[in-house]
């Protein structure tokens, strides 16, 4: 079974590379940097959090592990 440390960092290591490709896209989407940027950040928070909240439930199903 995964720890919760463990899924956090997964989490943010993630969110750090689609947070920059995010500003990227919004860059070239928007040619602000302010406004791509703003678009990464919310988009990153909301990523965040469902996806330590999808790692949890996913860490509790005992489908196809080899116990």
């Amino acid at each position: 079974m995964e720890t919760r440390r463990r899924s956090v960092v997964k989490a943010v290591i993630w969110n750090i590379m689609g947070l920059a490709t995010m500003t990227l896209v919004g860059l070239v989407a928007t040619g602000s940097a302010a406004v791509g940027g703003t678009l990464a950040i919310v988009n990153t928070a909301i990523g965040l959090s469902m996806y330590i909240l999808y790692e949890r439930v996913w860490a509790g199903v005992r489908w196809g592990r080899n116990v």
